[in-house]
Parts: structure tokens; C-alpha cells; sequence
């Protein structure tokens, strides 16, 4: 049986990636904290909303800086993987806890359309520009780490949309202020809400299908499959299994059958030439291949365990 880890990593230093996230957490402690005491004062609901909204990325923060923690820790005879999952844990939280604040939030917001509330808008002005101020800051923190990471992603997600919630909760104030439309406030809970939803849909929908150890969407195991059987020595690949353990890692196994009898160092070669050709066609950086020859025992691609 032949393993392989080829490994091509390029991150920020993990160090600094952990401070980022530290300091957004701090931020959005001190932002929540000012939210919820001017909601209070004000009577606004989307204030309250945002304050929330705030606090569950407060939460989900610390989620992603405890799981960026684990996700360093060694590989060890008990947990041979390490940690390395964490951070799809912390992705699939985030996005879950997302969805359930915006379900909350449109309970609470067509409870105020039935009964609108006067509203001390200037409060609501002067937070939600703190809120912008402060999201916008630690959006730009993370900008560049979540490109390449989905916890780190799923961090960044809840603070643009916790930069675009301060910016409607800013437009319902100035409205409320020169106009009097004390109605947008729940109107903007709403559309927050609906915007919470479609923000975490998409990460949630990611992280579940690498939990499930599910093919990745960009591969295709028929095209793996013909590429391997081009390999001279092949006659046949089945019994594949393709996941994704992390966002670094895509973990092949697969029985491939020989054309002839050959001996152990000769499939060395053979499995080293096919390990190459997935890595560079596919990315597939860890590989385990199991050779036989005229074994009585499916042949087919996919096999049921």
C-alpha cells in the first residue's frame, strides 16, 4: 500500500492571523456593549438587532480564535489528524448561528411593525456610525486571511454583514430623524435578517459538505478515474474515496489493479508516478493506493463500504 503528503501551503504567519482575530473580538465587545445600551435608550429594534447581530459575531469570533488555536496543536497516537477539522467546526457554527439570529430577528421585527414605538434616532446615528467605523476596521483585518481559509472566512462574513447592518441601521436613523418613519426601523430588521441568510446559507451549505466528507465540487471522480487507468501499468482504479479533510488537504484512497504481477519496489514506481499526476491535475495532496492482481472483488468506481 503506497501513502503519500505532498504539501503546498501559503498562509499569514498563524501568530498574526490569531492576533487579528483577537483584536476583532475586542472591537466587537465594545461595539455590542455601546449597541445595547443606546437600543435600550433609543427604543430602536434595529439597534437592538444590530447589537445582536454583534454579539453573535462576538461568539463566533471567539469560536474561529479558539479553533485557529487547535487547529496548531500536534497529531498525536490518539488523534492522528490533530485538530485540523476545527476550523470547519467554527465555519459550520458561524453560519449556522447566523441563520438563527436572522430567524429571531424577523419574529421580533414584525412584533414591532404591529406596534411602532417612537424612536431617539440621534442615538441610533451616532452607534451605527461607531458600528461602520469599528466593523469596517476589523473587515479590513481580515480581508486577506479569508481567501484562504474558511473559518477565517466565516469570521470576515459576520463582519461584513455586521458593517452593512450598521450601514442600513444609519439610513433608518437619518429617515427617522428627518422624517419621521419610525416603520423603517422594523423594515430594516427585516432586510438584515434576509441579508444574515443569504450570507451564512452559502458557508453553511461548504462546511456541512467538507463535515460529510463529501467530493469536493471541483472534482469530478469519473475524469480522476480515466486519468489514473492512462498510467501504463494500470488496468483498472475503483473503490475511490475523495474528501477534504481541511482546506488544505484533498485525501484520495482507491484499489488500483495491475496489468501484471510486480513486486513491491516496482509498485513504488507506479504509485509515485500516479500520485504525481493527481497533485498536478487535480491537487490531491494525500494519497493512498492499494494494489491488486486478478483480485475477486468489485471493480466498480464508487463502492459502498
Amino acid at each position: 500500500m503506497s501513502h503519500d503528503h505532498s504539501h503546498n501551503h501559503a498562509h499569514t504567519h498563524p501568530d498574526l492571523k490569531g492576533r487579528k482575530l483577537l483584536l476583532s473580538i475586542l472591537l466587537n465587545i465594545a461595539i455590542t456593549v455601546a449597541q445595547v445600551i443606546g437600543g435600550l435608550i433609543s427604543g430602536s429594534l434595529s439597534l437592538l438587532s444590530d447589537a445582536l447581530h454583534n454579539f453573535s459575531d462576538v461568539l463566533s469570533l471567539i469560536v474561529s480564535y479558539i479553533a485557529d488555536l487547535y487547529s496548531k496543536k500536534e497529531a498525536s497516537p490518539e488523534r492522528t489528524f490533530g485538530y485540523k477539522r476545527a476550523e470547519i467546526i467554527a465555519a459550520f457554527v458561524n453560519a449556522l448561528s447566523l441563520i438563527l439570529v436572522a430567524i429571531y430577528l424577523v419574529y421580533e421585527a414584525i412584533q414591532r411593525f404591529m406596534n411602532p414605538q417612537e424612536i431617539e434616532s440621534s442615538i441610533v446615528i451616532w452607534l451605527a456610525l461607531l458600528g461602520i467605523i469599528a466593523n469596517g476596521f476589523s473587515v479590513i483585518l481580515l480581508h486577506k486571511d479569508s481567501k484562504s481559509n474558511m473559518n477565517m472566512r466565516s469570521a470576515y462574513l459576520h463582519l461584513m454583514t455586521d458593517m452593512a447592518a450598521s450601514v442600513a441601521v444609519l439610513i433608518g436613523g437619518l429617515l427617522m430623524k428627518y422624517y419621521g418613519w419610525f416603520w423603517v426601523d422594523s423594515v430594516l430588521t427585516v432586510l438584515i435578517a434576509v441579508y444574515l441568510v443569504i450570507m451564512g446559507y452559502g458557508l453553511l451549505k461548504e462546511s456541512f459538505k467538507v463535515l460529510m466528507l463529501f467530493t469536493p465540487e471541483h472534482l469530478d471522480l469519473n475524469t480522476i478515474g480515466i486519468k489514473i487507468q492512462e498510467v501504463a501499468a494500470v488496468k483498472n482504479v475503483h473503490h475511490v474515496h475523495v474528501w477534504q479533510l481541511n482546506e488544505d488537504e484533498i485525501h484520495l484512497e482507491a484499489h488500483v489493479e495491475l496489468l501484471k504481477d510486480v513486486t513491491i519496489s516496482q509498485f513504488d514506481k507506479i504509485s509515485e508516478e500516479i500520485e504525481a499526476l493527481l497533485f498536478h491535475e487535480f491537487k490531491i495532496n494525500h494519497v493512498t493506493l492499494q494494489p491488486e492482481f486478478n483480485k475477486d472483488d468489485p471493480k466498480e468506481l464508487i463502492v459502498q463500504d
